[in-house]
């Protein structure tokens, strides 16, 4: 981006009281920005200038900075490009007679009210990968790769997923969870609610012990598919198998024993042998949901239910936490005696995925780069896990709970959890409420924010905000 192409913006900020919490400073560059955009002052298609260079110049942390583009671009009044910066949105040329409150004759209103809904927001959300460095020399070979493979194939990729995709993926749970599987025994998957949707078909009507609290999408497929659910509570350390024995009726239950969600807490050798050797003796199905089990930050990794109880294990995996959610692709590994009927269902259904993903993820995985990214990915968690555990530990009003692994953390806190999101909405933040993600009435209060997306910077600025706020009410 050359320099002289950069609009020279007139910004005046003040600084934040305890009297005045609702008017932070990436609001109030969002704000001024917003109406030199409504005004014409700074008309579409112009640049602004760089984080570094406005934070130099307004004398604040590029965080601060950040904080605001991303809320400008949120509502659509900016765009980005790598190599070219931040400008004004060219599309917006079309309102030509701007005005502050957003509005102009014969076209959309646009918003302009400091207090707006959810799209302005800086959102916490738990589960979402850090992508910005996800596409790099190696992605792009693999998917130009795969697009010209799959176009000289021209061919419907098989319904369980192409076999060098089962085998790569055979190879990465090796690696990465110390799991020994036949290919054979794999089906790719859109991801855990397909592979979960897959499998109460399967399965048929039933009676399934879902984890509560626990991953709200995932605790909606067996309801949606007329599945009696029952809750199984859970503590800090997971599902207690001692309280199982005296749950009538389960033929299956859903368990997330490397990272519960949301506590994160992780299910302890001698209650994944509990919970195991019930199963075998019930004969009860264990889904378990290998959710975050790469992303471990305290101690080694724990087996997985599947290498215990081979037989009467479902894994549901996905690739959403180490590479992206858009990519929308996982997997099942099936015990023996369930894979001719899924393999049946997954036949008459077609292939959950398609052949240019699977062969781009094929490639992918066999050049090492997702065990490389793994380990990367691992380090950054890890810094930003303690920046949140060095601002938030000894905060008043609140009391963090250990993050041993995953890309959220737990704030149990003394307010309200209602009037703590509405507080961290006000300042611009997105987070969620503790009690959203029970089954039934929650016993914590609490709020959920996630680290993984956004940079240090953003995050240093976010977790500051939600700190004062908690320490407000």
């Amino acid at each position: 981006m050359r320099p002289d192409l950069v609009a020279d913006i007139p910004l005046h900020l003040t600084a934040g009281t305890p009297g005045n919490p609702q008017n932070p400073l990436p609001t109030q560059i969002t704000t001024q920005i917003r109406t030199l955009i409504h005004t014409g002052v700074l008309a579409a298609g112009d640049h602004l200038p760089s984080t570094r260079m406005l934070a130099r110049q307004l004398g604040v942390a590029r965080g601060t900075v950040v904080a605001a583009y991303e809320l400008l671009a949120a509502e659509g009044l900016t765009v980005s490009a790598h190599g070219s910066g931040t400008r004004v949105n060219p599309n917006l040329a079309q309102l030509a007679e701007r005005r502050i409150d957003g509005t102009t004759p014969g076209a959309p209103t646009m918003p302009s009210a400091p207090n707006a809904p959810a799209a302005r927001l800086l959102p916490l959300i738990p589960g979402m990968p850090d992508t910005h460095t996800l596409i790099d020399s190696t992605w792009r070979a693999a998917w130009r790769d795969a697009c010209t493979t799959a176009s000289v194939t021209g061919t419907e990729p098989a319904a369980t997923g192409i076999p060098q995709l089962r085998e790569e993926i055979s190879t990465h749970l090796r690696h990465m969870r110390g799991l020994v599987v036949n290919p054979d025994r794999i089906i790719v998957t859109a991801g855990a609610r397909d592979g979960l949707a897959l499998l109460l078909n399967v399965l048929g009507p039933g009676t399934i012990g879902v984890e509560s609290p626990g991953y709200p999408s995932l605790r909606r497929v067996p309801a949606t598919l007329g599945h009696t659910i029952v809750d199984l509570h859970t503590d800090h350390h997971g599902v207690n198998p001692a309280e199982l024995q005296h749950l009538q009726g389960l033929d299956r239950v859903l368990v997330t024993p490397s990272h519960q969600y949301p506590s994160g807490g992780s299910l302890s050798g001698s209650r994944r042998v509990a919970l195991t050797s019930w199963a075998q003796h019930t004969n009860t199905v264990i889904i378990e949901d290998d959710f975050d089990s790469e992303l471990r930050y305290v101690g080694q990794p724990l087996p997985a239910l599947a290498a215990l109880a081979p037989d009467h294990t479902v894994l549901l995996g996905t690739f959403s936490s180490v590479l992206s959610p858009a990519l929308a692709c996982g997997y099942i590994v099936a015990p023996a005696r369930l894979l001719l009927a899924l393999t049946r269902l997954r036949e008459a259904l077609g292939p959950a995925v398609g052949g240019i993903p699977q062969h781009a993820l094929t490639q992918y995985l066999a050049t090492g780069a997702l065990r490389r990214r793994t380990q990367r990915l691992r380090r950054v968690y890890r810094r930003r896990r303690n920046l949140i555990t060095s601002l938030l530990a000894e905060a008043p009003g609140c009391r963090l709970r250990p993050i041993t692994g995953g890309l959220h953390a737990v704030l149990l806190c003394d307010a309200p959890a209602h009037q703590v999101v509405d507080a961290c909405r006000r300042s611009g933040i997105q987070v969620t409420a503790l009690h959203d993600y029970w089954g039934g009435q929650g016993e914590e209060n609490g709020i959920v924010l996630g680290f993984g997306c956004h940079d240090d910077d953003t995050l240093d600025w976010a977790v500051n905000e939600i700190k004062y706020c908690v320490s407000c009410l």
